[in-house]
């Protein structure tokens, strides 16, 4: 897992090469680079390259202003290993705001406080600020230090969405626009990774634009029986009630099932961090805030899981509509999918929802 993951992509002979699709956004950082304003906001979908362009951008920074180590300052920065980069990851439901005087890691304080120290290597200080979609009631406690900014110090304010609580922090930055990835673009970079076409073609079909998904998928040997479990249930279901439970308990399996590949990268790491603590003896080894990142990445992956199952069977229902097929019916089960998407947002009971969702499209037809 890269792109939007924590930092494993190494610098290539191209900084940006791990942006993938992006060229708009790419080019207008390139030339920002030369001259940055204080603060962007970077506005896209998961998975589309947020992260991975603001340490590349990090990177060019640090080698702008200091071009006989700009190698190094690259390779610091794609690992976030720099000591001028902090990347500030949500650790709660929301941004915090922070205790005026001791300000917990991550809260908009504690940023603030952060904020007004000097580089450690006299060129930039860089924060990048993660899900700021979900500032809320810390937004006041950050515009403030937005409007005046100490000197030096680049802000990248990442969201999937401009929320009303960060329209005023919007405008305070450059905004830097970024799309999902078309399937093309990912079974082009999946094939120059190693991958096979015709399994990059899959993958690229069932990431949602997303090339951190689109990796994961690639390494699923379980992902085509995913997809053709959920394509099955417009024709095992018959309107009852129990059918629909069955129905919906197996596709609660199939999150599970799905979260398999992403678990076992979990213990690698755990793993990982582990040995280096023995043999470092090293304290405040981060293991708190890796388990608080794995819960966050395992519910952003279940829940593009069902967007994914929801557009299989979306299409399912296209195509009884185009043969003719109660056309009716079919509209009412897409628009079933569609609640049932939008209600992912609130974080729902999965099998609850699954269990509604299921007697909806019975009934349907």
């Amino acid at each position: 897992m890269s792109g939007e993951g924590t930092g494993r992509v190494v610098a290539a002979v191209d900084p940006w090469a791990s942006v993938v699709g992006q060229e708009r956004a790419v080019g207008q950082l390139q030339a920002a680079a030369q001259r940055p304003a204080h603060a962007y906001l970077f506005v896209g979908p998961p998975g589309s390259g947020r992260r991975a362009a603001a340490r590349t951008f990090a990177g060019e920074l640090f080698a702008t202003a200091d071009p006989s180590g700009a190698r190094r300052h690259r390779s610091l920065a794609a690992t976030e290993q720099h000591p001028d980069l902090t990347v500030v990851e949500r650790r709660g439901a929301s941004i915090p705001v922070g205790d005026r005087e001791n300000p917990e890691e991550g809260s908009a304080r504690w940023v603030a406080q952060r904020a007004a120290l000097s580089p450690v290597e006299g060129g930039y200080s860089v924060f990048v600020l993660l899900d700021f979609h979900l500032v809320r009631d810390a937004a006041p406690v950050l515009l403030k230090t937005l409007e005046e900014p100490p000197a030096q110090t680049v802000f990248v304010v990442v969201a999937d969405e401009i929320t009303p609580e960060l329209v005023t922090i919007a405008s305070r930055c450059v905004r830097v626009e970024f799309h999902g990835i078309s399937r093309e673009v990912l079974i082009a970079a999946l094939v120059a990774e190693g991958a096979d076409p015709t399994a990059a073609e899959a993958a690229a079909a069932g990431a949602l634009g997303s090339m951190d998904r689109a990796r994961l998928l690639i390494n699923d040997p379980r992902y085509s029986l995913r997809r053709d479990t959920w394509a099955a249930v417009p024709e095992r279901l018959d309107g009852t009630g129990a059918t629909a439970a069955v129905v919906a308990a197996e596709m609660v399996a199939l999150l599970d099932d799905a979260q398999a590949p992403l678990d076992e990268w979990h213990r690698r790491e755990i793993d990982e961090l582990a040995t280096r603590v023995e043999v470092t003896g090293e304290r405040g080894s981060g293991r708190r805030e890796m388990d608080a990142r794995h819960r966050r990445e395992a519910r952003r992956l279940r829940t593009d899981e069902l967007r994914f199952g929801f557009t299989v069977l979306a299409e399912r229902y296209r195509d009884r509509m185009v043969t003719g097929r109660d056309q009716a019916a079919s509209i009412g089960a897409i628009r079933a999918l569609l609640d049932a998407a939008e209600s992912l947002e609130r974080n729902p009971n999965e099998a609850l929802m699954l269990q509604a969702l299921m007697v909806r499209l019975g009934r349907a037809g």
